[in-house]
């Protein structure tokens, strides 16, 4: 039960992630909302709401499972063994080689079809 409870965030962490969304939102409704402004104001609006965004994100318990994902998803991809340049070769034309053969296959079917629908309708 208590791993429940530390797997679930608390109230707070679902606060700040909301805060985090409603910042982000604001920062981009004001550089909208004021087309009169500079430009330069108006990107400064929307980065400073991001920005705060990103912070309130940060400090929450959805930000530190993000980070705990990310380092998982690293541990994983480390473990990856990755073809060699001449078996990525080799794949690479097996597939282009299957793809034509397909290709000539479905074209072949489709004039097959195309020559009976003819005959059937009395048009050939």
């Amino acid at each position: 039960m208590t791993d429940q409870a530390e797997a679930r965030p608390a109230g707070a962490d679902l606060a700040k992630a909301i805060l985090a969304g409603v910042l982000v939102l604001a920062g981009v409704v004001a550089f909208y909302a004021f087309p009169a402004q500079a430009a330069p104001l108006r990107w400064l609006m929307f980065v400073g709401g991001l920005v705060l965004g990103v912070v309130a994100f940060a400090t929450s318990a959805y930000a530190r499972a993000l980070a705990g994902f990310v380092v998982g998803a690293r541990v994983e991809l480390r473990k990856m063994v990755w073809p060699t340049v001449p078996e990525t070769r080799q794949t690479t034309l097996l597939v282009f080689a299957f793809v034509v053969v397909m290709a000539v296959f479905f074209w072949l079917i489709d004039l097959g079809l195309g020559f009976v629908t003819s005959k059937l309708l009395g048009q050939g």
